[in-house]
């Protein structure tokens, strides 16, 4: 079979077990909160960065290495939320794939024994 032909019986017999297949309501609210964080991450400690390269006192540079390291925090964090949500998605789409065709072999093992 088929990669096509087997992505459409799969969601034929979604369609026929009337399953949700939509994603849950925090899914792309996480996925977009984890990029978000990412990119204010990144950005953040770049410019902690440049602006400890113009300082002279020696408190003021340590400050603003610390203020980056907790950047690299909050990147890591958003990069935990986007795996996290992504993952989430991928594993709900396999546990659906599962219990379409567990059916499956229970019908037709149901259907043995009848006949």
């Amino acid at each position: 079979m088929l990669t096509e032909e087997r992505r459409e019986q799969f969601k034929k017999d979604v369609a026929d077990e009337r399953l949700r297949t939509d994603r849950s309501r925090h899914d792309g609210a996480l996925r977009i909160a984890g990029a978000l964080l990412m990119i204010t991450g990144v950005v953040g400690a770049f410019v902690c960065y440049n602006i400890s390269l113009a300082q002279d006192d020696i408190r003021n540079v340590g400050s603003l290495h610390i203020m980056a390291t907790g950047f690299v925090g909050v990147t890591v964090l958003g990069a935990a939320l986007y795996v996290a949500a992504a993952l989430a998605r991928v594993l709900r789409l396999w546990l659906l794939r599962q219990l379409v065709e567990s059916q499956a072999r229970a019908d037709q093992l149901a259907a043995a024994l009848k006949g």
